[in-house]
């Protein structure tokens, strides 16, 4: 019984490890066998609550889409293709999307930063590292359970929050509303 508990400690203490890993390099395997490292980096900013507030206060005749998801989250990553449809159809109509990752820190490396790179993510992406929810996320919005998906859309000072899925129809028709 020690010995499992043991290994269960060490499991967990070796998976919650901060390490370092060769994300920004990709390795790649030459024709006579030898192997070369190509700079292919996925930058990621992370913020505490303090820092990311900036993204929800801009007032600057643009409208923002900013969408809370993560990795693990299936109905978030089943939508991200409707973001991304958005983020490229009108990004020259003055909308701007930011996805908002909620991903655990210890997973940047291992999971978000090779999800980002592997659909080919063109929005802008940042990872919200704040372990203080029950205060920022009704800075978000007062009636916002905590859920996710989440997504705030804004322009100055009108905003509406959406505690829910979207189809790229439905996303695309609250936008509108503050483009009009």
């Amino acid at each position: 019984m020690k010995i499992i508990r043991l290994l269960i400690l060490l499991l967990f203490f070796s998976s919650c490890n901060d390490k370092k890993t060769n994300e920004g390099l990709k390795t790649v395997q030459k024709a006579d066998d030898n192997t070369i490292e190509v700079a292919h980096k996925t930058d990621l900013e992370v913020y505490d609550f303090d820092g990311f507030q900036k993204f929800l206060q801009k007032k600057d005749n643009k409208v923002y889409v900013i969408n809370f998801w993560a990795t693990w989250c299936a109905p978030c990553v089943k939508e991200l293709p409707y973001f991304e449809k958005l983020n490229e159809e009108y990004k020259n109509k003055n909308v701007e999307v930011l996805l908002v990752s909620l991903d655990f820190p210890h997973l940047y490396d291992s999971k978000l930063k090779p999800f980002i790179r592997d659909k080919k993510i063109k929005s802008k992406v940042v990872a919200l590292n704040d372990v203080d929810a029950n205060t920022w996320i009704p800075k978000v919005d007062e009636n916002w359970s905590g859920s996710i998906p989440a997504t705030v859309i804004y322009k100055n000072d009108t905003n509406k929050f959406f505690e829910q899925s979207f189809t790229y129809e439905s996303l695309e028709t609250e936008v509108k509303q503050f483009l009009n």
